[in-house]
């Protein structure tokens, strides 16, 4: 069953980034902001949940007492484009720049590595205005995965470009571009879905 996203109701379209940042700090409630846009996020379903938890798990084993660190939701990013700030909150992120943490413990760089699990309710800002976001912010890699499809779609970003695009799906394995060896068997993730 696809998540269910509830509407959002503001007095326009697009609001400040500093109206943004009032909202989301004055709210329990989980939000986006894209290009002066805000987007309530819906909870998570358990076939999402078990995707990012498995993914996470192969991460967190390969990733061990290297610099770099993955992280799962809820954590937000700052993506500045053309002087617009973008919010968002990624399913998992890998940060290599741990020095960008701030005194509040908020990340204040660019993730290397994005994993992004889609929900067919709000599958065009995901998978195109997402790809935008990271392609234009600094994001080196960037995983999309379809639960409804089994797949997995790895954008490889350099200096504006897509570098690379693949699509994994059946038994193969999620072989990063950006870190060598790390591999994530489709078989494992899509268990239950």
């Amino acid at each position: 069953m696809p998540e269910e996203v509830e509407a959002y109701d503001w007095k326009s379209e697009n609001i400040s980034y500093e109206d943004f940042l009032k909202l989301a700090e004055g709210s329990d409630k989980r939000y986006e902001y894209i290009d002066g846009e805000v987007y309530l996020l819906a909870s998570p379903s358990f076939a999402h949940q078990n995707i990012v938890m498995e993914i996470s798990n192969v991460m967190y084993n390969w990733f061990k007492g290297k610099k770099c660190r993955p992280l799962t939701a809820l954590f937000d990013i700052a993506l500045t484009i053309n002087e617009c700030k973008n919010v968002v909150q990624p399913d998992i992120i890998v940060i290599c720049d741990t020095e960008n943490i701030n005194e509040k413990g908020g990340y204040l760089g660019i993730p290397t590595l994005v994993v992004e699990v889609l929900s067919e309710s709000i599958l065009q800002k995901d998978f195109l205005k997402k790809v935008n976001l990271y392609f234009y912010g600094g994001v080196k890699e960037y995983w999309t995965v379809s639960p409804w499809r089994k797949e997995v779609y790895l954008y490889c970003f350099e200096e504006q470009d897509i570098e690379e695009y693949r699509v994994y799906k059946g038994n193969e394995a999620v072989q990063s571009l950006t870190f060598e060896g790390l591999e994530v068997p489709l078989k494992g993730i899509f268990i239950g879905v």
